[in-house]
C-alpha cells in the first residue's frame, strides 16, 4: 500500500511539472479555438443590411439586379421606393436610409445648399438623358408662337430642361446661368413660349394639356413612353447629368459601402439595361 500511495504521488508530481512545463503550448490551442469563435461576429457581419431610397419604376427594377448581385457577397439591399425628389434625401440625412440613388451632382448640392443637409457622392450609376416629349406635335420645330411648355418646378431639373430647350433652338439663356438657370433667365424666346413649371412627377399626366414637356427619364419610362422613340427631341448619350448613389458624409468611408457599389456597377447590371433600356439609359462606370 505505502509504494502503492508513493506511486500515485509521485505520478501526480510528474503530471503537474509536465502541464506547467507545456501549459503555454496547450494553451495555444484554446486560444486559437477562442479566436476562431471570436471571428464569428465578424463572419456575421458580412451579412450586413442596408437600406437603399429608390425612384420607383424603372431605377427599382434595376435595383432588383443589384440586389442580387450583392446578395452573392453577403450584403442584403432593402429597397425602399419613392416617387418624388425630396422625401429620399430627407430620410437618408434623418437615418431612415443608408444611402439612395436617384439624384444628379447638381441637384444634390442645391439640396444640401437650400435643406442643410449633409449628404455627398458615393458612385456613379447610370446617366438618363431626359428629352422633350408631345401628344400634339412630331418634330421640335413644329411648336408655335405662344404654345405653352413643360418642365419640372425644381431648381437643377429646370435648369437642365431649360439647356435642352437653349440647346434644341428654342430660347437663348443669359450668358453664364448654366445649372442654375430659371425661367427669369431667358434672354430670347423667339415664340414667346409660355413655361409652366409642373412637379416632375406630374408632367406625365398633364402631358396633353401642354404642347410639349420636358420629361424626366424615369417618370417617363413609368409613363408608358420610350424616350428613344417618343421623345421629339433629347439630350445627347453623353450629357453630364450622371445619376449617382448618395449617403450621409460622415459614413462615405465605410466598407460596406464598397460592396453597395461593387454590386451595382457589374456587368450584370450593365447588361441588364442595355437589354431592357436599349439607349434610354447608359451606364455611367
Amino acid at each position: 500500500m505505502k509504494k502503492s500511495y508513493l506511486s500515485l504521488f509521485m505520478g501526480l508530481v510528474m503530471a503537474l511539472v509536465v502541464t506547467g512545463c507545456g501549459g503555454g503550448q496547450q494553451a495555444a490551442p484554446q486560444t486559437n479555438t477562442g479566436a476562431s469563435e471570436g471571428n464569428a461576429p465578424a463572419a456575421e457581419q458580412q451579412n450586413e443590411t442596408l437600406k437603399i431610397g429608390v425612384m420607383s419604376g424603372s431605377e427599382e427594377e434595376i435595383w432588383k439586379v443589384a440586389k442580387e448581385v450583392a446578395a452573392k457577397d453577403g450584403l442584403t439591399l432593402d429597397l425602399v421606393p419613392f416617387n418624388d425628389y425630396i422625401l429620399p434625401n430627407k430620410a437618408l440625412e434623418k437615418g431612415d436610409l443608408d444611402a439612395n440613388a436617384f439624384q444628379h451632382v447638381p441637384y444634390l448640392e442645391e439640396f444640401n445648399a437650400n435643406h442643410g443637409t449633409h449628404i455627398v457622392k458615393l458612385a456613379n450609376t447610370l446617366n438618363f438623358p431626359i428629352g422633350i416629349y408631345s401628344e400634339k406635335i412630331k418634330d421640335i420645330s413644329e411648336l408655335k408662337e405662344g404654345d405653352i411648355v413643360g418642365l419640372p418646378n425644381d431648381p437643377t431639373n429646370g435648369a437642365r430642361a431649360l439647356i435642352l430647350f437653349e440647346s434644341a433652338g428654342l430660347i437663348k439663356l443669359k450668358e453664364g446661368k448654366g445649372v442654375k438657370a430659371t425661367v427669369l433667365d431667358i434672354a430670347e424666346n423667339p415664340k414667346n413660349l409660355q413655361f409652366k413649371e409642373l412637379d416632375a412627377a406630374f408632367i406625365p399626366k398633364t402631358l396633353g394639356n401642354l404642347a410639349a414637356a420636358v420629361i424626366n427619364t424615369n417618370f417617363a419610362i413609368e409613363a408608358g413612353l420610350v424616350p428613344t422613340k417618343d421623345a421629339i427631341y433629347m439630350e445627347p448619350k453623353d450629357s453630364p447629368w450622371v445619376n449617382i448613389i448618395a449617403v450621409r458624409e460622415a459614413d462615405k468611408d465605410k466598407p460596406v459601402f464598397q460592396k453597395l457599389v461593387k454590386a451595382y456597377q457589374s456587368d450584370e447590371v450593365k447588361k441588364f439595361v442595355e437589354e431592357k433600356y436599349g439607349d434610354s439609359m447608359v451606364a455611367a462606370w
